[in-house]
């Protein structure tokens, strides 16, 4: 019988699937994230496949960092969905984002001369390394923090999501002026383009919307995902940071009663917005969830174990994660101030640290940089999360199911994609102690 057939396929992508949800209800009991899980058990496949003789070539690198890019754009919409915009929400806002920014930074800048003292000579080179290594994952992130308070819980999805955002606007902005003269130019091309697509962000959202609300057709979820992705990559095309048109999109999308107001108010037609939005959260949900799903496990497959009984790789591994805890710990304490536990051990690695380090310009590659520092630093924090989660109390209930409680209200005015009850934090003693 033939090893590998379309049945086959369909079988192991099907296990998988049903696996991944698996591991959510595990992660739930254990407070162990399941982004680990599904990386252990790409793990497993590959020695499975090395046992069966099954070579998987340079195809699943290929694989990897398109489901990396799509994921990264699900994910960051997903969060975008789930966060409002109010007053009431400010502290939080520029508190995770200034965390983000100056951590992003510090441990950029420190991790740099690490990676200069142990490895690489040239310091600019080392920037490029530093960053994916200083990039929260929000990937990880933000399907584990369901069962903190609601406080926390929405200062780590902003932090996540900062973290994501701001670090490849960083990347490639780093990349794409190595070759500007001084300091004023860099300034000038990052400046404007960041203001160039924010302006474009808005339009494009508030024309999307507009459009979308009139389409009659029952299939146009889909469609809205395929224009986004559209959009993410021209605007890569172009050298501009497309990450902030998903973000933009998303906010306008869940906080439309905030950006349709006064004469923009009559654009909207409130009943089929309502709607949309939370069918389009659904669909957005179970998308990244199924695109994290076979990233993370196609990640383990293509990992060599043989790099982890370096002992040198060991070392700079373990030194690169205490700067990075110091340096969390001190913006953590001075922007959050108290009841900083278990926030400061939540900055895994993950998706965004992957996708940067395989999207490194080849004239930027050192072969002395061993990829299993990488995989030192996103099994170790991890496992450091799952710990802090485990030692905190808190139940790992993930994200996605927040996200299929609805309230519907008597007014469709009214209506919201999360239930109150959920949004207060109600409802999570009451499940825990039932099942205690």
């Amino acid at each position: 019988m033939e090893i590998i057939s379309p049945y086959t396929v369909i079988i192991a992508i099907s296990i998988i699937i049903i696996v991944s949800y698996f591991f959510n209800i595990i992660s739930k009991k254990t407070n162990i994230p399941s982004v680990l899980m599904l990386i252990v058990l790409g793990i497993l496949i590959k020695q499975g496949m090395v046992y069966l003789n099954i070579s998987s070539g340079n195809i699943i690198f290929k694989i990897l960092e398109i489901l990396g890019i799509v994921g990264l754009i699900m994910i960051v919409l997903e969060a975008a969905l789930d966060l409002k915009l109010t007053k009431e929400k400010w502290p939080i806002i520029w508190k995770s984002f200034s965390v983000a920014l100056l951590s992003l930074v510090a441990t950029t800048v420190v991790s740099a001369y690490i990676i200069q003292f142990f490895i690489i000579d040239d310091f600019f080179v080392c920037l490029v390394y530093a960053i994916p290594l200083s990039i929260m994952s929000s990937a990880i992130i933000i399907p584990s923090v369901g069962g903190m308070s609601q406080e926390k819980r929405e200062f780590m999805v902003y932090d996540g999501t900062f973290s994501d955002i701001l670090g490849i606007m960083f990347f490639y902005f780093l990349i794409g002026n190595a070759e500007a003269n001084g300091a004023k130019e860099v300034t000038l091309n990052v400046l404007s383009n960041i203001g160039i697509t924010i302006v474009l962000s808005l339009a494009i959202s508030y024309l999307l919307v507009i459009v979308f609300q009139k389409l009659k057709s029952e299939v146009k979820l889909f469609m809205l995902i395929a224009v986004l992705l559209i959009l993410y990559s021209v605007g890569k095309l172009f050298h501009l940071s497309s990450l902030i048109i998903i973000l933009i999109f998303g906010l306008i999308l869940n906080n439309w009663k905030l950006f349709f107001r006064g004469i923009a108010n009559k654009w909207i037609k409130k009943e089929i917005v309502t709607e949309i939005l939370k069918d389009f959260h659904l669909v957005t949900i179970e998308s990244a969830f199924v695109v994290r799903t076979f990233f993370f496990v196609l990640f383990g497959i293509s990992i060599s174990l043989a790099s982890l009984i370096n002992f040198e790789v060991a070392i700079i591994s373990v030194v690169l994660i205490v700067a990075l805890y110091a340096i969390r710990f001190v913006f953590i304490k001075l922007f959050v101030q108290r009841d900083i536990y278990p926030q400061v051990f939540l900055t895994p690695r993950g998706l965004i640290t992957i996708l940067l380090f395989f999207g490194i310009p080849d004239e930027y590659k050192d072969p002395a940089f061993d990829s299993g520092i990488l995989l030192y630093i996103i099994i170790i924090t991890s496992v450091i999360m799952a710990v802090a989660l485990v030692a905190s109390g808190k139940k790992v209930i993930p994200i996605e199911e927040f996200t299929f409680h609805y309230h519907i209200s008597t007014t469709a005015e009214d209506k919201e994609v999360l239930s109150p009850k959920v949004e207060e934090g109600e409802g999570l003693e009451e499940e825990s102690n039932s099942e205690k």
